[in-house]
């Protein structure tokens, strides 16, 4: 197991973009809105395409407390969402999670980086290391329990 501390936002975004790489089978996201973290820029939305590429039955779940900027300035998540959408589910936190101010990104249960708190850069990222990923994923399930759909690639309804 590998695990070090990190100190900065381009950290972040070079883990986030490891992590993606590493994963070969789910990827679970938590964060505020996706605002930080390179979610907007095409190399990520080329990572993730790559990622359902690499394995039939990938899965991409997001939750966030707000999917507003995702509508607006993330264009290539949204066209994923229309291409991958059988694959990738993006909710919004119920109220009973809107507390939750610590960015979780989660790849295969195995790897993960995990951001203390949203508004400061301290975060710990580690690789091959399912018995420190255990407790993050048990907290993204509950955040994940309290969702309630957020974006979809498709509009449905009259």
């Amino acid at each position: 197991p590998v695990e070090r501390a990190l100190a900065s936002l381009a950290e972040q975004v070079e883990a986030i973009d490891a992590l993606i790489d590493r994963a070969r089978s789910r990827l679970r996201v938590f964060d505020t809105d996706l605002s930080q973290g390179g979610w907007s820029e095409a190399q990520r939305a080329d990572r993730l395409i790559a990622f359902f590429r690499r394995a039939r039955g990938a899965r991409l779940d997001v939750i966030v407390h707000d999917t507003r900027w995702l509508e607006r300035s993330c264009p290539r998540i949204v066209a994923l969402l229309k291409t991958w959408g059988h694959a990738t589910t993006v909710f919004r936190t119920g109220p009973e999670a809107r507390h939750a101010m610590d960015p979780l990104t989660i790849a295969d249960d195995r790897h993960y980086l995990h951001r203390f708190h949203v508004d400061g850069l301290r975060a710990t990222l580690a690789f091959d290391s399912p018995a420190a990923t255990r407790p993050l994923v048990e907290r993204f399930d509950e955040i994940w329990a309290t969702g309630e759909p957020g974006l979809t690639g498709t509009v449905l309804g009259l």
